[in-house]
């Protein structure tokens, strides 16, 4: 075919092959038509993360070293109305190419993760017959882009639908002002004197946004870079809090962390590009620093919790044991009885079986 643009019929481009649509019927010889109404466009289309590593110069070539190192997806993520059309056909494809001995896998995406709708501020999906979208243009430039992409992520949870709050880009916008404001003190271009809080805080939230970014978690991650923010407003800090607080807060706000970074941490302009912010190590927390030195200890006797004591983080199980045992609350539970089992669980609880 030269053409195969839609027909404007609802037929499918081979109804304009006339020649081929027009033929005899194999059993009786008289005259017949093929059926052309063969698959839905969304079949044709669902094979293109293959194609995307096949095409070279407006052609397509079959690289089975190229697809041997892509493929296949280790993470698909998008909305769960496509579960019926795009996946149902993507997962087609992949099984016929594999049975025909083309590719070597056979399923098109390792992990699927389906975000949640965002939903209109009256609580219903956004559609202009009802008048309530919300154009992104609009806020983005009263706001920044930065500002709409944090409330994104912060307001819900990756997976649940979210109703949209005007207030809450407000709040991330404000979010980001602190961060600024931050690079405005002179105390932030000395070293800091030692803080043990805050050190502490520091390595706390590289731990916290790290395992949440691997987990789709951005909403908590967010309010864990808010949360580290507003202490360092309170709090004697240096250069190396601050290069965190923006290589964590990059994936997030990409623009305002690239613009800080670029003029505090970038000395030599001609090497601005190598030095991006995105092209930075992703930074590192000491297990050391992020262990709590006092826990709440939870003394069990024969499963029921009878009391709670402030202890230090690491205590063994012979001290923790000594000191449910010393205590006037557990002894009327205890009183002179034998101990048949203690069952002690580090930095959480201990019970004392009788």
């Amino acid at each position: 075919m030269e053409k195969y643009q839609p027909t404007g019929t609802g037929e499918s481009p081979l109804a304009a092959i006339s020649d081929w649509v027009n033929t005899k019927c194999p059993r009786c010889g008289g005259p017949a038509k093929r059926e052309t109404n063969t698959m839905p466009q969304w079949a044709g289309s669902c094979w293109y993360f293959i194609a995307y590593l096949l095409k070279k110069d407006k052609k397509y070539f079959w690289d089975k070293e190229k697809i041997k190192y892509w493929l296949p997806v280790d993470l698909y993520v998008g909305g769960a109305e496509h579960a019926v059309l795009h996946l149902l056909y993507a997962r087609f494809w992949t099984k016929i190419l594999y049975d025909a001995g083309w590719i070597k896998f056979r399923e098109p995406f390792l992990k699927l993760r389906n975000q949640g709708l965002i939903l209109a501020p009256d609580g219903q999906k956004m559609s202009k017959s009802r008048g309530n979208v919300i154009n992104p243009d609009s806020l983005i430039e009263k706001y920044g882009a930065d500002a709409f992409r944090l409330y994104e992520m912060f307001m819900g949870p990756f997976d649940e639908p979210i109703a949209w709050d005007i207030k809450g880009i407000v709040g991330t916008k404000r979010f980001l002002d602190k961060v600024w404001n931050l690079f405005g003190k002179e105390k932030s271009l000395i070293p800091a004197k030692e803080d043990k809080d805050i050190e502490k805080l520091i390595h706390k939230t590289i731990k916290k946004v790290t395992e949440d970014i691997e987990n789709f978690r951005f909403n908590t991650a967010v309010s864990a870079l808010m949360i580290l923010v507003n202490e360092l407003q309170n709090k004697n800090y240096g250069i190396w809090h601050l290069k965190t607080l923006l290589l964590l807060l990059a994936p997030f706000a990409p623009h305002i962390s690239e613009e800080l970074w670029q003029k505090h941490f970038v000395k030599t302009s001609n090497f601005r590009l190598q030095n991006s912010i995105l092209r930075q190590p992703w930074p590192k927390y000491d297990l050391k620093l992020i262990k709590e030195e006092m826990i709440t200890l939870v003394i069990q006797v024969n499963g029921k919790v009878r009391d709670k004591i402030e202890v230090e983080a690491d205590i063994s199980e012979e001290k923790a044991k000594e000191l449910a045992l010393s205590r006037e609350k557990n002894k009327k539970w205890i009183g002179g009885k034998e101990i048949k089992k203690v069952v002690f669980v580090p930095g959480k609880l201990i019970n004392i079986v009788v």
